[in-house]
């Protein structure tokens, strides 16, 4: 008993479903759609990159364009939860701002940066599955064989121009999204 290879049904719902997407609270910031509280499992890493090939044509820059970023492992329900969470901000958009001198902050505050900066904003998300590398492994504590869901989601313009781009990487196994049309 409770030994041995366990086969999950294909017919069985994932015991986590996410809504997806992005709201204004009344008093004019943004959350994620899904109502998790996320904390930083320790304070973010901030640093400065160059854009990757991967993602320049995303946020539609050269690649190697200076870009800001944050990366963090978040964690919720004490513990249970867990993702890696990356920002990337164009330095191009931070120029003549307060945050040419100081950094921006984290999202989803940065959300509410880039509207007090006079930019009306949306969201597109890109959503693929795929296996993880080993430190991704590790961080989120995956078992050998488990994939990730690997979200991306660029925040644009009202004239469709990028400004920002997050990657979140969270375990595949057990998870499953939702969208309201």
């Amino acid at each position: 008993m409770g030994r041995g290879t366990f086969a999950r049904s294909p017919h069985s719902r994932p015991s986590l479903t996410r809504p997806r997407g992005v709201r204004r609270t009344p008093d004019g910031g943004y959350v994620d759609a899904d109502g998790i509280r996320w904390a930083n499992a320790e304070p973010p890493v901030a640093t400065r990159t160059d854009a990757p090939l991967a993602l320049a044509d995303l946020l539609r820059i050269p690649p190697g364009e200076p870009m800001f970023t944050y990366d963090a492992l978040q964690t919720a329900d004490n513990g249970r939860l867990r993702q890696l969470h990356r920002t990337y901000v164009r330095f191009s958009v931070l120029v003549d701002t307060k945050y040419e001198e100081e950094a921006p902050p984290p999202a989803p505050e940065l959300y509410t940066a880039l509207t007090e900066l006079g930019h009306e904003i949306h969201f597109t998300e890109y959503i693929r599955t795929r296996m993880p590398l080993p430190d991704q492994a590790q961080a989120l504590r995956l078992p050998e064989g488990v994939p990730l869901l690997h979200i991306i989601r660029v925040t644009l313009t009202a004239a469709e121009k990028p400004l920002a781009l997050e990657e979140f990487h969270l375990p595949g196994d057990d998870l499953e999204l939702s969208f309201r049309l």
